[in-house]
């Protein structure tokens, strides 16, 4: 019961589809919800895939990824663009004011612009991509890396993040991790792992040094960087 709360949670909190009711964050399933993550990344990925897959050849090959890349972002309810989106915002200011600004529910004109162009680019991205296969191997690793990152950084910030950061465990972290290798392996994308985790290194290692750590935020922009990351990794012939 535990483990179905978890893997519920988890389901709950990165997409909309409304197949489960858990929304409270019980003591003592958190850390198994943030281990399901990468799990449920490699469901929505597969989702996409097999969208794709089923009208490839029904609708135009532009449309068609346009198509997939709204259902990418509506799936996931915007979450982690509209972390992307504060992030950028906390750049724009002193550091002592980042958390502050992050944290405003309003969008600042540089987190705008910066989202806009970036969803630019990821769209741009899937246009050229054609390794749609690869899409769950790819979510898989976004939000295994949103895990990595709660376990080994200080959290900065208040709310949900603080229950995972204080409830997720080693063997969690155990089971994220080597599912996510077993996964990549199977797909031929063991250098996407490796690659997604070396990103996650960078990018930890800016805003710990700018804010001292990373908040709910940062994971949703980590998630997004990652993904555009990796379908330019598979662009560019990376995929072996």
């Amino acid at each position: 019961m535990k483990l179905f709360k978890a893997f519920a949670l988890a389901f709950n909190m990165l997409t909309i589809i409304p197949f489960f009711k858990v929304h409270d964050f019980y003591k003592g399933i958190n850390g198994y919800s943030a281990a399901f993550y990468p799990l449920i990344g490699f469901l929505l990925g597969t989702f996409l895939w097999l969208t794709h897959s089923l009208f490839a050849g029904v609708i135009p090959p532009t449309h068609l990824t346009v198509i997939i890349f709204g259902l990418w972002v509506l799936l996931t309810g915007a979450l982690h663009i509209d972390g992307f989106s504060d992030t950028v915002d906390g750049l724009f200011v002193s550091r002592e004011n980042s958390l502050d600004i992050m944290k405003d529910s309003h969008v600042g004109g540089m987190g705008m612009t910066f989202t806009f162009v970036f969803l630019l680019l990821k769209v741009s991205s899937l246009i050229t991509f054609d390794a749609y296969y690869l899409l769950p191997v790819i979510l898989m690793l976004s939000r295994l890396n949103a895990v990595v990152a709660i376990y080994f950084y200080d959290y900065v910030s208040s709310g949900v993040g603080a229950l995972l950061k204080e409830e997720l465990h080693l063997k969690q972290l155990f089971f994220a991790v080597v599912f996510s290798f077993i996964v990549a392996y199977l797909f031929s994308f063991t250098v996407g792992f490796f690659t997604a985790l070396l990103l996650l290194f960078f990018i930890a290692r800016f805003f710990t040094k700018r804010l001292d750590g990373l908040s709910g935020d940062i994971y949703g922009f980590i998630i997004e960087v990652t993904e555009l990351f990796l379908l330019n990794l598979i662009i560019f012939g990376a995929s072996a």
